[in-house]
């Protein structure tokens, strides 16, 4: 297998977010234990528990700078959400653990990691990923119709179609044709303002 087709199956996709990246630079020379207990409050939090105490004495028991130890945290962190996000279907555990083998993370915390993202906390886990994901309306209601007008006071004859278009959202508020393509026009607008400012233009 290449490695460009490596990367491109990657549970993080094209582009490695810079906590991860960084994150086997500072596990380096962290112990197993540290890791496991780094990793438990990681996995509280995920789930939506508060964990600034456990945090707190983890911090103080530790020899890890606390600057460190905030990237490590948000490295592992946004490890769990990508994976947790993505179904068990598509995201195969030896695929998860030889992308963060091409990470460079050691054995033994893939091990853990994947203890977690396959384990039997993972229902939990997503759960309570899915009620911090932002949520947005979904269409509820769709209406459509076209009407033609044949002749108006000035034309005998006129033949102007119309789109008359209603949709209703799941939070209940209701949106017209007419309106999206004012909003539509008004932002197109503006984007043509912004471009013809002098400070957004390329001098030669």
């Amino acid at each position: 297998m290449s490695s460009s087709h490596a990367k491109d199956s990657s549970f993080l996709g094209g582009r490695i977010p810079p906590e991860i990246e960084s994150l086997s630079k500072n596990l380096k020379d962290v112990d197993q234990d540290m890791f496991r207990k780094i990793l438990k409050a990681v996995v509280s939090a995920l789930e939506g528990k508060d964990c600034k105490e456990v945090m707190k004495s983890i911090a103080e028991s530790s020899t890890i700078p606390q600057e460190r130890l905030s990237y490590i945290v948000a490295g592992m962190y946004r490890v769990l959400s990508e994976a947790i996000r993505i179904p068990t279907s598509s995201l195969k555990q030896e695929a998860f653990k030889e992308d963060l083998r091409e990470l460079r993370i050691p054995d033994d915390f893939i091990t853990d990691f994947s203890s977690v993202v396959f384990g039997n906390r993972r229902a939990a886990l997503e759960t309570a990923t899915s009620q911090n994901d932002p949520q947005h309306p979904t269409v509820e209601d769709f209406r459509w119709r076209v009407d033609v007008a044949i002749s108006t006071s000035s034309l005998a004859r006129a033949l102007q179609p119309s789109v008359l278009m209603q949709m209703k959202l799941s939070d209940g508020s209701f949106h017209r044709f007419e309106e999206l393509r004012y909003n539509v026009a008004l932002i197109l607008k503006e984007m043509n303002d912004l471009e013809k400012r002098s400070i957004l233009q390329i001098q030669d």
